[in-house]
């Protein structure tokens, strides 16, 4: 395993989830924890920041706290406190052996609260992340309480004639400027209070009326996957088939930071695609290129591979989750033993 990526959880027992099977619990209480000293940290580091790169824009985003997989071996629903941990081992088994029941048909259960890109950038790529890290397990038996923690989005793409989809990051972007890297990007509150009817502030954004909605988050969860692909890519929507969610990968140079990895397929070959991105699309400047991988490449990917090199860990995730999960087949909606 690469150090610096791990897998949270897969879901290659299903080959996949689509998107009626995954529910979602969304509180303030899954916010992380947080003190006056460390939000004066929080607001140095953003200002810090603020003044090298003025166009930085502070959104509010999801943040995982942990999930309910169902197990393989039985039909019950094992409860995991390690969400965002360096786990390596497989959490689609039971993580302490706790019991939880999801709702509805469900697989899996989502655990969100909220945070935004400050926090971020004051936890999770803060300096004393370490020292953060000490203390949430101190002081809450979890090392990950005190970080933010946001839910990305990823996207294994994949085209007609079976090339999986890269784009080179420009060197421009905030982190890995120059890499290859799937699209993606996050789900985002304000899409959620919008399409509810509830105009928000970014900074005001809170929970109330999307507990009372929670097909809504999921749908954002699933859908944005897709808009990140048409607004990097510019492929139409309607060229898109639904997303798979194969599991949750965590980026471990940035303190652990989840991002759920989809599978994606595209009606367009891979020629058609190339002349689409060519045409330029709404965020055609968070990249330079545009690269295609068989399947089969993609498969056999590992620390060896020179490409391997080259990739951010946003992808080398997804690549780990493709190589487990196997998603072309249609996923399971049943529940199988």
């Amino acid at each position: 395993m690469d150090p610096e990526v791990s897998i949270l959880l897969h879901c290659a027992q299903w080959r996949g989830l689509l998107e009626d099977r995954v529910h979602v619990e969304l509180s303030d209480r899954f916010n992380r924890q947080t003190d006056p000293l460390l939000e004066r940290h929080i607001n140095e580091v953003w200002t810090g920041r603020l003044s090298k790169e003025p166009w930085l824009f502070n959104g509010a985003k999801f943040r995982l706290h942990s999930f309910d997989l169902a197990s393989p071996e039985r039909p019950r629903h094992f409860r995991s406190e390690c969400a965002g941990r360096q786990c390596e081992r497989d959490c689609v088994h039971a993580i302490n052996g706790c019991t939880a029941q999801t709702a509805g048909d469900s697989l899996l259960t989502l655990r969100l609260g909220l945070t935004c890109y400050k926090d971020y950038l004051g936890t999770n790529w803060s300096r004393q992340v370490a020292e953060l890290r000490r203390r949430g397990q101190e002081e809450f038996g979890d090392p990950l309480a005190l970080l933010a923690q946001p839910l990305g989005v990823g996207g294994v793409l994949c085209t007609r004639d079976g090339q999986v989809v890269f784009i080179r990051r420009s060197q421009k972007v905030a982190e890995a400027g120059g890499m290859l890297d799937i699209p993606g990007g996050h789900p985002e509150p304000k899409a959620v209070c919008e399409r509810l009817g509830e105009a928000a502030d970014e900074e005001h954004i809170g929970v109330v009326t999307m507990q009372q909605r929670p097909d809504a988050v999921i749908s954002e969860l699933f859908s944005s996957i897709c808009a990140e692909i048409r607004d990097e890519v510019n492929i139409p929507l309607s060229s898109l088939g639904a997303p798979v969610l194969m599991g949750v990968a965590l980026n471990n140079t940035s303190a652990g930071r989840p991002s759920a990895e989809f599978y994606i397929s595209c009606s367009l070959s891979s020629d058609e695609v190339r002349r689409l991105y060519w045409k330029g699309g709404a965020e055609a400047n968070e990249s330079t290129d545009v690269v295609f991988l068989s399947r089969t490449e993609v498969l056999q990917l590992n620390r060896s591979s020179l490409l391997w090199s080259e990739m951010c860990p946003s992808a080398k995730g997804a690549m780990l989750l493709y190589q487990m999960v196997k998603p072309e087949g249609e996923p399971s909606k049943e529940f199988t033993s």
